[in-house]
């Protein structure tokens, strides 16, 4: 049963930037898959993310200090990553910069967002997040330490999977 109040975080990680999309409230109750998503992400290759906030209808300090965190995450890469946020309502830039995380991260101006990105993302296949499911499965197959590292991915990208599954 799906609750269209849930809160969701959709992802492209095929993009350059690797784009994540925020439908909801982020906070404290769902933001763990996303920080672990994230931190997966960037210990891989990736340097830079998008993190688009049209949907988003409120974070919490917990989800804010996520964002800090990963984008100071990505200053450590070499070359430097880059954690850019775009399509902040009002509030939302004002608890990014009231909080001082715009000296951290890029925000973007309309302009900047990127459409191409926002559009594969809505238009990814959902058997690319099928093959990336089974790959996080099969590192739990591999070693059973490996359930709660991975718990919170395996959620996330199954969510992605059952919400873009052809009715």
């Amino acid at each position: 049963m799906s609750d269209s109040q849930q809160p969701t975080f959709l992802v492209n990680a095929y993009s350059e930037p690797v784009v994540v999309k925020v439908l909801g409230k982020a906070n404290y109750l769902n933001c763990n898959s996303f920080r672990e998503f994230v931190e997966t992400i960037i210990a891989g290759s990736c340097s830079r993310i998008f993190i688009d906030f049209s949907k988003c209808t409120g974070m919490d300090s917990t989800f804010l200090g996520i964002l800090a965190g990963s984008a100071i995450d990505l200053q450590k890469k070499n070359p430097i990553g880059e954690l850019i946020v775009g399509n902040l309502s009002e509030r939302n830039h004002e608890l990014i910069c009231n909080l001082g995380l715009h000296n951290l991260l890029t925000v973007a101006d309309e302009a900047e967002s990127s459409e191409a990105h926002l559009d594969a993302l809505e238009n990814r296949e959902v058997s690319e997040a099928k093959q990336i499911l089974e790959a996080h499965r099969n590192l739990t197959k591999a070693d059973k330490e490996n359930e709660a590292k991975f718990q919170d991915v395996i959620a996330f990208l199954q969510n992605q999977v059952e919400e873009k599954k052809p009715t």
